[in-house]
């Protein structure tokens, strides 16, 4: 197989693109611009002020399987934190090389296959988003809308330590709860004041108790504040509030728990007002993923490992709007939202080889064996 350019990765990843810098996330737009416009790609670029603009790479479209392959352009780390690239042997090291500028590389190069060996594009389209790793608030609603145009998604968050593909993610919540009391003197007129923290506490132990880890949910008061000092009854107090979960029946019974939680506590005399809610709904395998699966095991002639997570991705959008998702299809790496984050060099190219398979069979309408000989033949030139 021929060996790969990391020397072209490597100028996506000393790119800084922290989610916040909105310079740094559209100017590795532009990079991925360059790579993909030669492959026939056109473009519609969603813009916006304060994050990075999101880019939909689309071709035509002809009868058959229409595929969606799905990244994200932002990183976790801010600019002049971690921007090196370095390689050895085995393994890329840097800010983003499994999470997921790697995963993008991996799509980037199974596309070019595809056009070497079969031409122009068609049905398959290519998302980058700008903001995944601050929650996608932003382009959830844009996420789940185009997905729902498509028949498959391909997802290139980093693959399992044995090339695990992801049949499930929690879904996640997060809520950010003011309460407000009254303030009072404690030593003269106690009585008088209603007291924010004493509210506070009782909802973090209300709140965590809806805690099921048998059931796979989890209920997190992840940062509080309040109160004035000693002597005075709190008039104030805020909670950072997270909830995860592995079925569509736990998310519903959190977030109403959650919501009942607070209309019970308000009955005591505070205040609340709640920001957040619902971040991403639970991806949880279905019949349709497993058609794909089975598809997809077919054509590569072995079946792929898979793994469930607790963390999230947008596979979350895209499986929660019922489009048959897989996610992992990028390189296998560790140390990611760390100055450790590394990417597996071998794992790349199987990873490239097993993307090429499959868009050659979904979008090419060859035969499953002649889809592998074709690709099997380019990517060993």
């Amino acid at each position: 197989m021929t060996t790969l350019n990391f020397d072209e990765l490597a100028s996506l990843i000393t790119c800084n693109s922290h989610s916040k810098n909105k310079k740094g996330v559209d100017q590795h737009g532009e990079q991925m611009i360059e790579l993909l416009a030669p492959l026939g790609f056109s473009l519609t670029r969603y813009q916006r002020e304060t994050i990075g603009d999101h880019l939909l790479f689309h071709t035509p479209k002809q009868a058959g399987k229409k595929v969606l392959l799905l990244g994200h352009l932002d990183t976790v780390f801010p600019e002049h934190t971690f921007t090196d690239f370095t390689q050895d042997e085995q393994w890329v090291y840097g800010p983003g090389v499994c999470d997921m500028k790697g995963g993008n590389f991996v799509a980037l190069n199974a596309l070019r296959a595809l056009r070497s060996q079969f031409g122009p594009l068609h049905n398959v389209d290519f998302l980058l988003v700008s903001d995944e790793e601050i929650g996608s608030d932003d382009s959830k609603h844009l996420t789940a809308e185009l997905a729902k145009h498509y028949d498959a998604c391909l997802v290139f968050e980093a693959a399992g330590e044995n090339h695990e593909v992801v049949t499930g993610r929690k879904g996640i919540a997060t809520f950010e709860i003011d309460i407000t009391g009254k303030a009072a003197h404690a030593g003269n007129h106690y009585s008088d004041g209603v007291d924010a923290n004493f509210a506070l506490a009782n909802m973090l132990l209300e709140m965590t108790s809806l805690t099921n880890l048998k059931r796979g949910s989890t209920v997190n008061v992840g940062k509080i504040l309040g109160g004035i000092g000693a002597n005075t009854i709190s008039p104030h107090s805020s909670m950072v509030v997270e909830a995860r979960f592995s079925s569509l029946d736990e998310q519903q019974r959190l977030l109403e728990g959650i919501e009942n939680i607070c209309l019970a506590i308000e009955v005591t005399g505070v205040d609340i007002t709640i920001r957040g809610g619902l971040q991403r709904g639970v991806m949880a395998p279905s019949t349709a993923q497993k058609v794909l699966l089975d598809e997809i095991n077919q054509i590569l002639g072995t079946p792929l490992l898979t793994e469930q997570r607790g963390g999230v991705s947008d596979a979350n959008i895209v499986s929660s709007v019922g489009v048959p998702t897989l996610d992992g299809f990028g390189p296998f790496g560790d140390g990611d939202h760390t100055r450790h984050e590394r990417a597996l060099k071998s794992s790349f190219e199987l990873r490239i080889k097993q993307v090429s398979k499959i868009l050659a069979t979904w979008c090419f309408n060859h035969s499953t064996h002649a889809s592998q000989q074709i690709i099997d033949e380019e990517l060993a030139q």
